[in-house]
Order: structure tokens, then C-alpha cells, then sequence
């Protein structure tokens, strides 16, 4: 593959802070790059040499899009497949679409991890009651009830507890194209973040540890304390499912942690909230990486530089800034959103420690 050299425009789809912190890397690299998002004035926007606002299916502004462009990345996974695929048949899109299919899809997802001989959560499709009552008795209770496209931060998601409750569960997701998974009692959950360049090479930065609050990723504990044999499948897990996805770019693989063995929970084909330590603790960044790995260029190292615990700014946390920038080890991250809403990622704060001595969980 040719490498895309620096002074071409990238292309984003999505104008989220995933968005705006690959062009913040892309730029000190000299490219150029151009924002296509459907809402007005997107985070990305900001820092972006051209915005174009239009939605996902508009065909007539892909294609000016596409034009302008060397080579199309996305920020997120919720995008249509059609058009995208559409878009690759004139300028390269990196991951690429088969990529995109599996991933936003949980069904896909969970399925695409069998074929590799990767352990999920049990689970069942479900796209009626009958089917519902159905996974019930062969899944048992609790379970998760789950959207297969869409869902974000415990949206588009029900945990049922009672087999009583499952019709209100079935109605309120108001879907037909739904997931049944066992319900997993884990000890933790952790995620390993890598990239995968266009020769094939896999460079991680190993795994980490995620702790939530209301669904959301609240902390990322870089390193998770492991013992080698985790660690090592951890990292082989997620370079099997970057191989088999033939992907180019960062991928995010979350894992929980069952004691004696890992079980995949998802996959996102994207630069990643927990992934976000690497801007101030790592030699290479995963929006750097991200940009290197699709422009064709060498990935840069992943070496971790300090340890760090990554923590998300949510709603009006973001209010805290002067405290935070007060504090000698904090990095502080924000992402240039007007309103602060309740469960909004407004930004983020690496606290940064010398190697082993971040504080432990």
C-alpha cells in the first residue's frame, strides 16, 4: 500500500471528540483533515480544515466528500453500511467495511468471535416475545436483553431478572432485532487497545482496567494488574480478532474478567474511551496510531511511559477544570462541547504516576 503523505486530507465521518482528537493528532503529522457529520457545529468541527454537515445517507455530499479526500476513516460504528460501502468504491475507508458490518451488529459480533474460537457470553437472537421466552429457558436467568445496533453507554439494553418482566423488556426496546446474553458475574472488566497496520503488524498497548458508573466508563487503570497468563491472552484475543477482521486502524477489545478465563463483550472499530491514557502516558498515541495505521505510515511505539488512570469528565464534572488543572500529575482534556447534559462525556483528565506506582483498585 501507498502511504498517504502528510499535506493530504483525511476524511472523518463523525464530528464527535473521537473525531476532533484524530484531527488534533493528524494535523501535528501535516495532514489536513474534513469533518462529515449530520449535526451542527460538532466538536471535531473545531479543529477541523473543512466541515461538511450533511446526513450519513446524503449519497450526492458523500461523493464531494470522497473527492476531497486521500483516505476515510470513522469515529464511530453507528454509521449505514450502503452508503459507506459506496464510499470505498472511490477512496479508500480504513477499517474497512466488513469491519464496520461486524461490529455494529452484536449478533454479528458475537458470531464473528465463534468462528475465531473466542469465548463470549452465551447468547441467543431474539426477534419476537416467543423467541424471547425461548432464550429464557435455555440462557436461564438474569439475562441481558440487548438492541444489536445502536446501543451505547447501557442504552438500548435490559437486564431481566424475572421471567415476568420479560414482555415489558421485549416492548419497551421496541425492536425486532434483539440479543439474549447469559448473564456473566465477572471480577472485572478490562480492555486491550491495539493497531493493526496496513503490512499486518500489531503494535498494543496491553490491557488495561475499566470500572463504570450508570453504564459509562468512569476510570481506566493503565496497567491492569494481571498475572502473565491473562495478560497474554488478553493481548492474543484481541490480535486473533484484529487479524480475522483483516483490520487497519485502532481497535478496542472489552473483556471480562471471569478468574480463570476471558470472555469477549464487545468489540468497537475505533479509537477508544479507554484508550485515551495513551495521549500523556504512552510514546505513541491510539489517535496518532490510528492516523499512522491508515495513511499507511510505520506505527509508532506503544511503549507506556508512566502509569496513569484515566478518568471521564461527565456532565457538570466538567465544571471541576480549575481544580484539575491545579494538580501537578493531571492532564486535562476538554473536548469544546457548548452543554453540559447529564451522562455527556465533556472530557477527560490522565493523572499520570511513575511506573508501578499507580494507585491500586
Amino acid at each position: 500500500m501507498q502511504a498517504v503523505p502528510p499535506g493530504a486530507t483525511i476524511g472523518i465521518l463523525g464530528g464527535g471528540q473521537l473525531g476532533r482528537m484524530l484531527a488534533l493528532a493528524a494535523a501535528r503529522l501535516g495532514y489536513r483533515c474534513h469533518i462529515y457529520a449530520p449535526e451542527a457545529d460538532p466538536p471535531a468541527g473545531a479543529v477541523a480544515a473543512q466541515v461538511t454537515r450533511a446526513d450519513f445517507t446524503d449519497r450526492a455530499a458523500l461523493a464531494r466528500f470522497a473527492a476531497s479526500c486521500a483516505v476515510v476513516t470513522y469515529e464511530f460504528e453507528n454509521i449505514p453500511v450502503a452508503p459507506v460501502a459506496e464510499l470505498a468504491a472511490t477512496v479508500p475507508v480504513r477499517p474497512g467495511i466488513e469491519a464496520l458490518r461486524i461490529t455494529q451488529d452484536r449478533l454479528l459480533e458475537k458470531r464473528f468471535c465463534q468462528q475465531r474460537g473466542i469465548a463470549t457470553a452465551p447468547f441467543r437472537a431474539v426477534g419476537s416475545a416467543a423467541e424471547l421466552d425461548q432464550a429464557i429457558a435455555e440462557l436461564g436467568l438474569p439475562l441481558v436483553l440487548k438492541t444489536r445496533r445502536m446501543g451505547y453507554d447501557g442504552k438500548g439494553q435490559a437486564k431481566i431478572a424475572k421471567a415476568e418482566a420479560a414482555a415489558a423488556a421485549f416492548a419497551a426496546l421496541r425492536s425486532d432485532e434483539l440479543i439474549a446474553e447469559g448473564f456473566i458475574g465477572f471480577r472485572r472488566e478490562l480492555s486491550v487497545v491495539l493497531a493493526r497496520g496496513a503490512d499486518g503488524r500489531i503494535v498494543s498497548w496491553g490491557p488495561v482496567q475499566n470500572i463504570h458508573r450508570n453504564h459509562i466508563l468512569w476510570r481506566t487503570y493503565a496497567p491492569a494488574r494481571l498475572d502473565d497468563r491473562l495478560r497474554n491472552d488478553a493481548e492474543r484475543i484481541a490480535a486473533s480478532l484484529a487479524e480475522g477482521l483483516e483490520y487497519v486502524g485502532v481497535l478496542a477489545v472489552e473483556l471480562f474478567d471471569c478468574g480463570d478465563r476471558l470472555l469477549v463483550n464487545e468489540m468497537a472499530p475505533r479509537v477508544h474511551n479507554s484508550g485515551h491514557w495513551t495521549m500523556d502516558a504512552a510514546v505513541t498515541s491510539q489517535f496518532e496510531q490510528h492516523i499512522r495505521a491508515i495513511c499507511g505510515l510505520p506505527l509508532g511505539s506503544a511503549e507506556r511511559l508512566c502509569d496513569a488512570v484515566m478518568e471521564n469528565l461527565i456532565g457538570d464534572e466538567v465544571k471541576t477544570w480549575p481544580a484539575l488543572l491545579a494538580e501537578p500529575n493531571a492532564k486535562l482534556h476538554l473536548y469544546g462541547k457548548a452543554e453540559a447534559r447529564p451522562g455527556r462525556k465533556m472530557g477527560h483528565v490522565n493523572r499520570l504516576y511513575p511506573l508501578g506506582q499507580a494507585p491500586q483498585l
